[in-house]
């Protein structure tokens, strides 16, 4: 089936929650994000368990595990940077939206977002989250980083948060971030020290891309605590 073609793509607000709702137990969970004057507190609409979407044929297709249906502590921090960016006018990219907090946190600031997944249900999970909470939503896209589409374009600023957590991807997030981000744009990866990320910071220069910038802020949620660095790239100057 065509990624235009899916059936959850002509649903919108209830309609698409009562369609996600059918096909797994769900829930909603309130999340707060930033700090100051542009704290936010998002709902997101997710699956009760992500754990209970594990299908064994797309494991043994490529090793996929359904971890868009989790909230993950990079996500939380990136978000809360992104609510104090001026986003008017510009456009960003989110690699891997997951449940949509940071498409949701981008489009709050002004940004023109396109949210992409790996996963059909995580692009409209985002789309109708995103919805659920600004009213509108963003644009999305089934998108596979081994078969980059070519006609995606280029944006002022590409987002990922925790997408380093196999050792491929250390080359393929470097690969699709140099191919989306614009000449003069802003790439911010936020990860919590996965796997890949020292061979995703030695890559950098293979693709045109350096690291201008790294922060590191500490995340505490019972037993989870994390150290999440927020990696801030652009194109090397030629």
């Amino acid at each position: 089936m065509s990624d235009a073609a899916h059936p959850l793509r002509a649903l919108h607000g209830a309609a698409l929650d009562a369609a996600f709702t059918q096909k797994w137990t769900t829930d909603f969970e309130t999340v707060p994000v930033g700090s100051g004057a542009q704290a936010r507190t998002f709902t997101l609409f997710k699956p009760a368990n992500a754990d209970h979407l594990i299908s064994e044929a797309d494991y043994v297709m490529d090793e996929r595990l359904p971890y868009w249906a989790d909230l993950w502590p990079s996500a939380r921090v990136l978000a809360g940077a992104l609510l104090s960016m001026r986003g008017e006018g510009r456009t960003l990219l989110e690699l891997g939206c997951g449940l949509g907090l940071d498409t949701t946190a981008a489009m709050a600031a002004g940004f023109s977002v396109t949210a992409t997944d790996y996963y059909e249900d995580a692009i409209h999970m985002a789309r109708g989250n995103a919805a659920r909470n600004l009213g509108r939503e963003p644009q999305a896209r089934l998108v596979n980083w081994r078969a980059w589409p070519d006609d995606l374009g280029t944006f002022d600023v590409v987002i990922a948060a925790d997408v380093l957590y196999e050792k491929e991807y250390a080359s393929l997030v470097g690969a699709c971030v140099a191919r989306a981000l614009a000449p003069q744009g802003e790439a911010i990866v936020a990860d919590p020290g996965r796997l890949a990320l020292p061979a995703f910071l030695e890559h950098l220069p293979t693709v045109g891309l350096e690291l201008v910038h790294r922060s590191h802020t500490p995340y505490e949620n019972g037993a989870v605590k994390q150290v999440v660095q927020l990696l801030h790239l652009r194109h090397m100057a030629r």
